[in-house]
This record gives C-alpha cells, sequence and structure tokens, in this order.
C-alpha cells in the first residue's frame, strides 16, 4: 500500500480498513491514502489541524463532523481505524459514482462537484483564496481540471502509474 512507511499506529488494522472503504465506495484504495496523505499535510497523521480547524484524515470541517454526528475534538481522539468510518460515512453520499481520484477528491472538499466535468467551476473567492493550489490561473474560480492537475503534481513519482 502506498505512503504505509507513513502508519504510525495500527497499520495493518489501518490498511485493512482502507481496503474495506475503498471497495465500499467503489473506488481504489491508493487513490483513497493518496488523498488522505494530501489532506494530512504528506504525514497521515489522523490527528492534524490545520488553520481554519479541519481536523483528521480527509480535514473534516467542525460543520461537516456535526453533520455526521461527531465533532474535530472527538475524531481527533479516534484512532486511525475509527476516524476510518467518518471517511465512509462522508464519502457514502457517492458510493459507486466517483469516476476517478479527481471526483473522490471533490468528494471530500466540494462534495457538488463529484460526477461533473473537468470544467465545472466554483465559483467562491473565499475558497480560491483558502485554496491558492487549485486556483492555478489565479481568477479566483477554481475549475475541477485545474484541482486535477494540482494533485497530479503532488503525486510522488513512484507512485505515477497508479493514477493513468
Amino acid at each position: 500500500m502506498i505512503f504505509e512507511n507513513l502508519i504510525k499506529e495500527n497499520k495493518t488494522a489501518f490498511i485493512a480498513k482502507v481496503k474495506e472503504v475503498a471497495m465500499y465506495l467503489g473506488v481504489k484504495p491508493e487513490h483513497l491514502m493518496f488523498l488522505m496523505w494530501f489532506e494530512t499535510a504528506h504525514t497521515l497523521d489522523h490527528r492534524i489541524t490545520n488553520r481554519i480547524g479541519a481536523t483528521g484524515l480527509i480535514q473534516f470541517m467542525p460543520a461537516t463532523a456535526k453533520g455526521l454526528g461527531t465533532t474535530t475534538d472527538a475524531l481527533r481522539q479516534m484512532s486511525n481505524v475509527e476516524q476510518m468510518e467518518y471517511v465512509k460515512k462522508h464519502l457514502s453520499f457517492a458510493r459507486g459514482r466517483y469516476k476517478d481520484f479527481v471526483d473522490l477528491y471533490c468528494g471530500i472538499f466540494w462534495p457538488a462537484a463529484v460526477g461533473k466535468p473537468d470544467t465545472y467551476r466554483i465559483t467562491s473567492d473565499k475558497v480560491a483564496m483558502q485554496n491558492p493550489l487549485f486556483d492555478i490561473n489565479r481568477d479566483r474560480d477554481i475549475e475541477k481540471k485545474e484541482i486535477r492537475t494540482a494533485l497530479l503534481k503532488q503525486i510522488p513519482r513512484e507512485y505515477k502509474y497508479l493514477f493513468e
């Protein structure tokens, strides 16, 4: 499994849970693992919290955590395996409809973009300002193709073949 060297606790159980959740969602486990690696600032630290208060493997926002029946504080206290249940719950809305890793990422980042073409545009100055990596052309809109381009650049060379 990609990035397994970064898993600090429950390695065997966590990898098994990632594979289980990926199978349930209809996605490749390597894609799910990559996106969690990306969201945790390349660490897979399930307790990590960013500057705007998002926490965990897919950087749950406080409102998202509340909608899932928990809190970011509670998520931070969970094991990586326990937190995967909330990853599964959050991404279940589009189960079987994720076309590729970018669609799966949109399930985390901007759920309305799941299933939309690469020309789909997120027109929010706030989102663009908080996510400059994705606003490649700096027009304060983020097109799905910009997300694709940015994510592809993040994939380490030795794993590129998993995303072709």
